[in-house]
């Protein structure tokens, strides 16, 4: 199934232009099968993203992107989060005492809110967002380069905070319906690089993981995207 892993609804995320509502219909018209909330220091959204998700039978997972003193992690899994700014590799160990799972997210754009170097410092994040819709393709590369060095899963995600950004970039998981299965999913699989002649272009796979390195909504093959920019891109070895 086609994920959205890092959403943002105006609720809670005041610099978001997209409501609940807005964000389903979006992913649902691009093909997405479900969609992660991860709103800025807050998780307030649950309890409404949960009936909702219940009403209309499509699953809503909610999580946060939590602005740690050394930057971004979006995690999911855990019952609430601190009061204030901490360590990112206290955070991170929060997480893990909750057998939950986290994400560097995006470790280097330019904003000062990214991770950066200090991937290499903490110890306990699961993944790094390597596709971030709101970050240039550059610095996803650089993503990407300190990812694999690191052997932390790939993760594409939008970032969206407007509806023409919703799906832009997704990640392939098995199917599911839980927010524990959504945990788990990435965390006990393996994935590599298809090659252009593989079931899609730019996507990475496994027999129980992939992560779509396409964009939803500009042209489709089967269950994914195209993005062709980045497909050149990496048919070019520019993104590897």
């Amino acid at each position: 199934m086609l994920v959205d892993m890092h959403l943002h609804e105006c609720t809670y995320s005041t610099d978001s232009f997209l409501h609940l509502e807005e964000i389903v219909s979006i992913a649902r018209q691009k093909g997405l099968d479900a969609i992660c909330i991860t709103d800025h220091d807050s998780m307030g959204l649950r309890e409404r993203a949960e009936a909702y998700s219940r009403e209309i039978g499509y699953p809503i997972f909610v999580g946060v992107e939590f602005f740690s003193l050394w930057g971004d992690i979006t995690a999911w899994g855990i019952d609430g989060i601190p009061d204030q700014r901490v360590s990112a590799q206290d955070f991170i160990d929060l997480v893990r005492e909750k057998d939950g799972f986290c994400v560097s997210c995006p470790p280097f754009r330019s904003n000062n809110r990214g991770l950066r170097e200090h991937l290499r410092d903490v110890h306990g994040l699961d993944g790094v967002e390597v596709l971030n819709g709101s970050t240039p393709l550059e610095e996803n590369r650089t993503a990407l380069r300190f990812c694999r060095e690191l052997g932390l899963k790939a993760i594409g995600a939008s970032d969206a905070h407007v509806p023409e950004q919703v799906g832009k970039y997704v990640t392939w998981l098995p199917e599911t319906r839980s927010q524990r299965c959504l945990i788990l999913s990435p965390r006990c699989t393996r994935w590599k690089r298809v090659p252009p002649s593989g079931r899609a272009a730019g996507t990475m796979s496994s027999p129980s993981f992939e992560m779509n390195f396409q964009r939803a909504g500009v042209s489709c093959s089967g269950l994914f995207f195209t993005f062709r920019r980045v497909i050149s891109d990496i048919h070019a070895g520019k993104l590897w």
